[in-house]
């Protein structure tokens, strides 16, 4: 959950103040089980967890940095590297994670792309691997439009791919890792997670960290007979909200 009663700023610092607006309460829970057992009353499987973890680096481990400012009162400071973290963090998570998801034929144009550039000196652009080959349903932290607009076109996804995560930020705000639930209850509620279904959630956080959770539906989930944020509201969704305008120089 991300409670900001526990970070609420109090002070005049320009770059604390920020967290006072970007942040909302928010929660979710589930019951995880390693008991074969469960499996037939379990929605979905874990099938893979990627950390990545930027501590090391000292721009990354300050760009999200709780501090007290000059008037001794404590808030949470974010930095102007921030974003240039976070898309550091997420290409190294995502370097880790395609492996173990991704079809071959994807793998082997990557690493013949690399080579080519790494070995041979190829002035040729890096290959983006087809994440919709992997996954039928991202859930991307709900951080900001800016996130959003900078992983669908990184990452190549549709409107209908980003659209949980787009609507969970309209909705809720960003309430952290728990965004993450948020969205796949969207899916859920659409009654779009069929049996088979596999989901990305892809969150960040300070550290600076990136952690990617692979799940496998085992089953069609019934939005009928689901209860979650989205059931009593769902049909007005999605609405239009802009995407950011870059000015040009």
């Amino acid at each position: 959950m991300e409670n900001i009663s526990l970070n609420w700023y109090f002070g005049n610092n320009r770059s604390m103040l920020v967290t006072n607006c970007l942040f909302r309460v928010g929660g979710a829970a589930m019951l995880l089980s390693n008991r074969s057992f469960d499996r037939r009353r379990s929605k979905y499987q874990l099938i893979h967890t990627v950390r990545t973890h930027k501590g090391a680096d000292d721009r990354c481990y300050n760009c999200v940095f709780q501090k007290e400012d000059e008037n001794k009162k404590i808030g949470v400071s974010l930095s102007k590297d921030l974003m240039v973290v976070a898309g550091e963090a997420l290409k190294t998570n995502i370097t880790t994670l395609g492996p173990l998801v991704l079809p071959m034929s994807e793998q082997l144009l990557f690493f013949a792309t690399l080579v080519g550039r790494k070995v041979f000196r190829m002035k040729i652009k890096p290959y983006i691997p087809d994440f919709k080959l992997a996954f039928e349903h991202f859930c991307i932290h709900a951080g900001g439009r800016a996130v959003h607009d900078e992983m669908e076109k990184n990452l190549e996804l549709s409107e209908w791919h980003m659209e949980p995560s787009r609507m969970t930020l309209n909705r809720f705000g960003n309430t952290s890792s728990s965004s993450l639930w948020y969205e796949l209850a969207y899916s859920e509620a659409k009654g779009r997670i069929r049996k088979g279904d596999r989901a990305w959630q892809i969150a960040f956080g300070s550290g600076f960290k990136c952690n990617s959770a692979v799940w496998k539906a085992l089953r069609t989930i019934d939005p009928a007979k689901e209860k979650n944020p989205w059931t009593d509201e769902i049909d007005d969704f999605p609405v239009h909200v802009p995407k950011i305008e870059k000015i040009g120089t």
